[in-house]
């Protein structure tokens, strides 16, 4: 089993910054892409950044010059720097992982993790 538990949301006012973080444990012999989506409410999920194990990253055009992700392979971390927040960034943080067990590859959501960002 893998579990992926996230930190760092919080309440900010427009034009601040949070960092969020989330962490990888069980059993995994490799984790490939890793990434962040977002949901708000009446929303669907939608992909804010997603990293590749070979840390070439992919952006939300929303968030593009504002946010950034990053990883760190040897602990099985991401993390989401994010900037110049704006109201519209409110929402439900959820992590991702594509994972690699022995005998197979499933992929992991993290519990969600609240960001609100106060105009």
């Amino acid at each position: 089993q893998v579990q992926l538990v996230e930190s760092g949301g919080g309440l900010v006012q427009a034009g601040g910054s949070l960092r969020l973080s989330c962490a990888a444990s069980g059993n995994i012999f490799s984790v490939n892409a890793m990434g962040w989506y977002r949901q708000a409410p009446g929303n669907q999920r939608e992909l804010v950044a997603v990293i590749t194990n070979g840390v070439s990253t992919n952006y939300a055009d929303s968030v593009k010059g504002r946010f950034t992700i990053s990883r760190d392979n040897a602990k099985n971390t991401v993390h989401l720097q994010m900037n110049s927040l704006k109201p519209e960034d409110t929402s439900v943080y959820y992590c991702n992982a594509d994972v690699n067990t022995i005998g197979q590859r499933y992929n992991y959501w993290g519990q969600g993790t609240q960001v609100t960002v106060s105009s």
